[in-house]
Order: C-alpha cells, then structure tokens, then sequence
C-alpha cells in the first residue's frame, strides 16, 4: 500500500468513526424518545453516502452494485444521520445474506422512486431470501438469521422509519433474494421555503 492509499484508508476510518458517534447519539435520543429535530433531506443522497461508506466492503466481498436512483425526487422530512442508519443496515444485510453465493451472482440494487405521497428507496439481494412465515419476525427484537447478528439492526431500522411516519416492508423476489423497501411520507408542498420555489422564464 502506498501514501495516498494509506492516507485515503485512515480518512475512510476517521469518517466512519464519526458516523458511527453520531449514529449512536442519535439512537440514544431515539430509544430515550427524546426531541429530534427534522430537517428537509434528499433520500437519493443519504442513498450515495451510504454506499460510499460502504464501498471498502463491496471491493472486498465482490458485489456488484447497481443504482437506480430517480432522477428527481421529493425531500422528506427526517434525521440524516438514522436514515443513513437504517439503509446502512439494509445495504449491510443484503451484502450477508450474499456470503454463499457464486461471485458472478452477488449483485445489490439500490432503487428510488416517488408516488402517492411517499418517496421509496429499496435495497434488493441474490441472497436466500426469507421463508414466508417469518417474514414478519425480522422485524422483531433479537430475530436473526445471520451467524453473527444480535437481530436489532432490523427492529431498530423499523423503530426509526416508524418515527418518521413510515413504514418498512420485505418481500422476497419472484428470481432469488429479498427487497426491503423503506416508504417514507413527501415534506409537504406547504413546508417548501418561498425561496426554494421554481422560476418559469415568461
């Protein structure tokens, strides 16, 4: 290895050692029901953020990864940092649950869209997807079916979308793996500062 890739992998390390303070931080508020203020966020940039957080681990388990990202999208209302959480552990959980298979077959697809009120982000694997009547368990404290997981990363992930007036479902594909689709509610169009409004040229 040499400087520069030194100097970008302890810059990688610092940055993630600060997200994760900030993470903890705000799950304590979360978990105490303490005030957390919302502010206006594009989920298509926490989207990004996350898979740059989480790029060392796609090198290294050899996951190909496909955005697609619509190319305008509402803003909601939320915490960046719990909502960067919860796609972390999303994105996390599909990279496990991909362990097994063939190294031409590890491919994650982050997906975004709006309708009917609420923005969708999805995170869909090629992993073994989850047996139908314990769909609704992996939601549930202390439900795993990683070797290594403690089962709260999902139930907390549920607590935080919860909090911020949405739901998180999972369904398992029609070919192979699992989606889980976070559907968060559009900031309202009364909410949008006068100056953030659209100039059309007469």
């Amino acid at each position: 290895m040499d400087l520069a890739e030194l100097r970008e992998a302890l810059d990688d390390i610092i940055a993630n050692d600060k997200r994760a303070g900030a993470v903890i931080e705000r799950l304590r508020t979360l978990l105490k029901k303490g005030n957390v203020v919302f502010e206006p966020v594009d989920l298509n940039e926490i989207a990004r953020e996350v898979l740059d957080f989480t790029r060392s681990d796609f090198l290294a388990r050899r996951i190909a990864v496909t955005t697609r990202l619509a190319s305008s999208i509402p803003a909601v209302d939320g915490d960046r940092v719990q909502l960067q959480q919860v796609l972390l552990n999303l994105v996390l959980n599909a990279c496990e649950s991909m362990s097994a298979n063939t190294i031409d077959d590890r491919r994650l697809t982050v997906t975004s869209t709006a309708d009917d009120g609420f923005v969708h982000v999805a995170i869909s694997d090629r992993g073994v997807g989850i047996p139908d009547d314990q769909r609704d368990a992996v939601f549930e404290p202390f439900v795993t079916f990683r070797e290594q997981g403690l089962g709260l990363g999902l139930a907390i992930s549920r607590s935080i979308i919860h909090a911020h007036g949405g739901q998180i479902v999972v369904e398992n594909n029609a070919d192979r793996g699992t989606t889980f689709r976070c559907l968060i509610p559009r900031r309202p169009v009364e909410a949008v500062e006068p100056n953030m409004s659209t100039h059309v040229p007469a």
